[in-house]
């Protein structure tokens, strides 16, 4: 099958060894650990960039998607100062 503009129609990807590759990878919740559908327009990502012992940005990051659900019962500030703590990212030593 073709457009009227003579491209290709392409109903599947592939890679080069020929095996079907699906675009769409589904989020999971940093917090929760459930799936993030595709729909859901109030989940956010955050990329959290890694920063050497002299505070300079080393050009890795850390990324952290936040569902819906947990943003809409206030949550969500508890949750990513649970998983900066996790990671190292926060420290709460005086």
């Amino acid at each position: 099958c073709t457009l009227a503009t003579g491209r290709p129609i392409w109903t599947n990807m592939q890679n080069d060894e020929g095996r079907i590759v699906d675009l769409y990878v589904p989020r999971k919740c940093s917090a929760t650990n459930k799936i993030i559908p595709a729909t859901e327009h109030a989940a956010v990502q955050l990329n959290v960039g890694k920063i050497d012992e002299n505070g300079v940005y080393t050009g890795d990051w850390e990324t952290f998607a936040i569902a819906g659900f947990v943003r809409q019962k206030g949550e969500s500030d508890a949750c990513l100062n649970r998983l900066f703590k996790e990671k190292g990212f926060l420290s709460f030593a005086k």
